[in-house]
This record gives structure tokens, sequence and C-alpha cells, in this order.
């Protein structure tokens, strides 16, 4: 186990696409079928600030009523002002809802969609992302722009909205105080820009290093067996103290950056009352202004006073979004390396002959894995493939299922190149059962339906008795419909087995794979294993990579493999009775036994 989580092979970005970032999420809340609500959210929001700036101006005219003496006006205009405080709260509460409904929406359709991505992607994508760091931003990420989503956004449009009506009043109330009031924002422009400068890349980095201790985290959960049979439960506990702590001197450093903003917006804010205030006594001093009126522009500036802290405040959020955006779009932007050609069309199936024509494969550009490779397998043959553990036996697999795109040579089906056919036709006839037996935490009757839609009980039960399950099933409380517990951990092992073989012979394949099939269970759920497995291979071109080389004596061929190359092709009698590779693994296995 390493000592660090494992970080994704993505080199990070520079993050200087913060506003790229910001209108991809804004589109989320603002684009096709959000459109209308998004528009009659801003228009009420736009209506609530009117109401809302109208009532500095409302209480200058109130005051000024009052020193004339003017009951009656002074009645209207404080009337007015409470209309408008009415109208205010009702606008914005229902303005606030519809922005709640968008931005909830919005972060149900980013995570859909990242999630849709992850489905199509090839298996390459899957090499190079460490699970733990694909939960972070599953997680981590997203829940983070949903905070920017709910709360952010309609501040955002409310402050905008409120400094641009506010500085226009101010405007046509005196101009000369308009000009006080804003002197300080150019400072306040220059710390906000200072401030995510400074705590950008910090939260850029709090987002990666979240991301490792997620993977950390997944990594040591599940291998809890092998901490507690090794004793190194400290270890793991030293190690996750060592990356949260990175994580929180991260986070300290780049909060404490982000809330800077806050106390000099306050700073400048009060500053620029004391401004308005001595700049207003002076125009009063000498007749170029009214009280009724300072007191308005004093409102005026109040109000401006919040939407600048809080825009300013709202640095911490956005830059959080930003880094989080920035890796969920690097997912949501990712495409599957291996596709379906322009003219691909599915495939015809006639027997399942198989063929490789001189293949070679890299996982990774300029080391080769698979080195000049050549064989075929006739309809129904039962093809061994065995070597020395990293020799290539699973490569070959994976590239019949087309997980991964050849570097050189073809591969054919019934004479078909896998390039020419669609991927989904060519795995559709393709059954595997692998030495890991994976279920999902569902019934044991829906598990065995993942194998083919449209399934029905009746087939999932015949294929459960042709894969000796049928008895064990029924044994448990409730049969079928048994739910399994994380990757089937309430079953044993062999039993795991028997699902996955009968899971595959409800998706009724043509073409079928075995890889270790029977490694992990004792001798006598291996028998029972072995006669669902002859059932299943009855008829299909089947492929069994082995490393105990009596379960596939019987093959028609053996293809022994070794580092990337298939050095031996034959019948288990023929390669038996030839210096080589097979017969070296074949009596290491059996010395001594007869």
């Amino acid at each position: 186990m390493s000592t660090a989580a494992t970080s994704s092979l993505t080199p990070p970005k520079e993050p200087r696409d913060e506003g790229r970032i910001l209108g991809r999420l804004f589109g989320y809340i603002s684009g096709p079928g959000r459109r209308a609500k998004f528009w009659s959210a801003v228009g009420l929001r736009a209506l609530s600030v009117v109401a809302l700036t109208a009532v500095p101006a409302l209480t200058g005219a109130a005051v000024n009523a009052m020193q004339e003496h003017d009951r009656a006006a002074l009645n209207t205009w404080v009337i007015a002002a409470i209309i408008s405080v009415g109208a205010y709260a009702l606008l914005a509460g229902f303005s606030e809802f519809l922005m709640t409904r968008l931005a909830t929406s919005a972060t149900m359709s980013l995570q859909r969609d990242m999630f849709a991505t992850m489905q199509r992607l090839s298996l390459s994508f899957f090499d190079r992302q460490p699970v733990g760091q694909l939960l972070s931003r599953v997680t981590n990420d997203t829940e983070a722009v949903a905070t920017f989503n709910e709360n952010a956004i309609s501040q955002i449009m409310r402050g905008i909205f409120q400094v641009i009506l506010i500085v226009v009043l101010m405007s046509v109330t005196n101009w000369r105080l308009t000009l006080a009031a804003l002197s300080v924002v150019p400072v306040l422009l220059l710390v906000g820009a200072a401030v995510t400068r400074a705590a950008g890349p910090a939260y850029t980095r709090l987002q990666e290093q979240l991301g490792d201790l997620s993977g950390f985290q997944e990594e040591t959960i599940s291998g809890h067996r092998v901490l507690i049979s090794t004793r190194r439960q400290d270890w793991a506990v030293g190690q996750h103290d060592i990356q949260a702590g990175e994580v929180f001197t991260t986070a300290s450093k780049a909060t404490f950056t982000g809330l800077l903003q806050f106390p000099a917006t306050m700073a400048m804010t009060t500053i620029q009352m004391v401004v308005v205030l001595v700049v207003g006594g002076l125009l009063a001093s000498k007749g170029q202004a009214d009280v009724g009126g300072i007191i308005a522009f004093v409102g005026l500036a109040g109000l401006l006073a919040q939407p600048l802290s809080d825009l300013s405040n709202l640095a911490t959020s956005t830059l959080t979004a930003v880094a989080a955006g920035r890796r969920v779009f690097e997912i949501v932007d990712d495409q599957p390396t291996v596709v379906d050609e322009p003219a691909s069309a599915p495939l015809q199936f006639n027997g399942g002959k198989v063929e490789f024509r001189d293949v070679d494969f890299s996982y990774v550009p300029g080391r080769q894995i698979l080195r000049h490779n050549t064989f075929t397998a006739l309809p129904g043959q039962k093809i061994g493939i065995c070597g020395p553990t990293g020799a290539g036996k699973s490569t070959i697999i994976n590239i019949l299922t087309r997980y991964y795109d050849v570097d050189a040579g073809e591969v054919l089906v019934d004479d078909q190149p896998l390039t020419a056919v669609t991927i989904a036709s060519l795995r559709g006839c393709v059954g595997m059962v692998l030495q890991e037996a994976f279920l999902f935490s569902d019934t044991i009757m829906n598990n065995l339906r993942y194998a083919r839609e449209g399934a029905t009980d009746a087939e999932c039960i015949a294929a459960a008795e042709e894969a000796n399950a049928h008895e064990f099933i029924e044994a448990l409380p409730d049969g079928y419909q048994t739910m399994l517990v994380e990757r089937g951990a309430n079953l044993s092992q062999g039993q795991r087995q028997m699902l996955t073989i009968a899971r595959a012979m409800v998706a009724r394949p043509k073409i079928l794979i075995l890889d270790e099939a029977t490694s992990n269970v004792d001798t006598r759920t291996e028998k029972l294993i072995q006669e669902g497995l002859r059932r299943l291979m009855a008829g299909t071109t089947s492929f069994v990579i082995a490393h105990r080389l009596s379960t596939i004596s019987d093959a028609d061929s053996i293809l022994v493999v070794d580092s990337g190359t298939i050095v031996q092709q034959g019948t288990h009698d023929q390669l038996l009775t030839t210096d080589g590779l097979y017969r070296d693994l074949w009596f290491s296995q059996f010395k001594g036994k007869g």
C-alpha cells in the first residue's frame, strides 16, 4: 500500500480561467429549460431592489415634510415607505424561492452530466484516475458547486442590481456626494483583485488535497483486512493525520486570505460613510443640500455598502466553486478513447470465429505490452490462455472486448474487424466471468437481471439452476429477493462466483471469457462451478485464462503467453510433448504428484 494517496495523472490546470468556469456554472442555472424561470427570478429581484432603494428617498422626503410641518405629505411618504418595504420583502422572497429551485436543479444536472460522462468513458480513463479522486469529485467538488449555486449566485445578482440602481439614484440626487461615496470603490476593487490572486491557487490546491485525502481513505477502508492482519492501523492513522494536516494548513491559508476581504471591506465602507457625512455637512452649511436629501443619500450609501461588502465576502465561496468546477468539468469534457467509427455497423454474428492478426498493444505509449500476436479461434472452440503473471493474458481479453484499441494489427470476429462493428453489438455477444465476483447492493434477482434487460424471473431462475446456484439461493431467508450488501459480502466466495456464472447465462453470450473463474474456491465448490461453466460454454467460443493448467487441459487450443508474445500454441498433449514454457509450467505444478 502506498504511503500517500495517489493523485490524478491529469496535470492541474493553471487557475487563469475563472471567468470561463463561472460562466459554465452560471449556464447550468440560466440555460435551456430554465431560462424562463431564471429571467422571472431576475425580474423579481430587480423590482425588489427598486422597492428597497426607494425607501431612503421616501425617508428623506418624509424628513423634509416633517421640517415643513406638512402632516399630510408626511403621512403619504411614511405609508409609501412601508409599502416599499413590504413590496421588497414579497418580491425578494419569491425571487429567492425561484433561485433556490434553479440552483438545486442546476446542481443535479451537473452531477448527472458528470456521472453520465463517466459511464461513457473508456477503461483508460479509470486506469489513470484513482477511485478516491473520482469520489472526491462526485462528492466534495459538486458540494462546493452546490453551495455556490444555492447561496452566492442569488447574492451576486442582488448585489449587482443594487449597486447599479443605487449609483444611478445617487448621481441623480447629488453628483458631488456620489463622487465622495464612490471614492473608496477603487480601493475595494484592488483589495478584491489581490485576494483573488493570492487565494485562487490555494483553493485549487485545497480541492486537489481533498481528493488525495479521499483517495487514501477509500484505499485504507477497502484494505482494512490487510491493515488489521499486518497490524498497520497506527501507520494508517499517522498517514491520515499527515494528509489531513496538509488539508488543514492549505484550508487555513486559503480561508484566511479570503476572509481578509471582510475587514478590508468593512473598513472601506465605514470610511465611505464618514466621507459622505463630512461632504454632506459641508454642502448643507453652504446651502447646496437640504437635510432630507443628505439623510436620503446616507441611506443610499448604506445600501451601497451592503452589496459591496456582500460581493467582496463572496470571494471565498466563489474561489472554492471555481476550483471545484474546474475539476468537475475536466471529467465532463473528457472523451472516450474507444468509440464507434462513423461507418461502423452491428456485428453480424456467424458462429464466433475470432482472429488476432499481428497485434501490438500498449496501455501507455512507448511501453509495449503485446507484440506480434496472431491466432485463430474457430466457432465453438475452447481456447486456454496461460503464462506467467504479467505476461499479457488479460490484455488479450481486454482487446477482444474492445475495451482498448490496438496499436497495430487487426482483431476480427467472424471476419469483421472490431473497428468496423459497433461496440454495443460486440459486447452484447460477449459474456464474462471474472476472478473477482462483483455483485451490486441489490436483490439476487436484480443482480441476475443486470446481464440482460428484460430478462424474466423464470429465465433468471433457470440460469441459476444451470449454474448450480438455485439450491443455496432457495435456502436463504428471502430466496431470490435476498438483499446483498456491497460486493455480495454476505455470501461466500463460491456462492458469489455461482451467481456471476448464472448472470452470464442470463446474458446468453455467444463468446465467453473466463478469467481465473475458479481460483478462489474450495474443491467441492469448484466442482459445482465447473459443472455450471461447462453448461455455459456449450456451443460458445470460449477463452479461459488459467494459472491452474488442469482447468484448460481439455481446451481445443492453448495459447502460452510470455512477455507479451504468444510463444506456443497447440493442444495440451502437443505442448506437453514439446520442450517449452508450457511443459515447464505443467511439471512445476504437478511435480511429485504422479
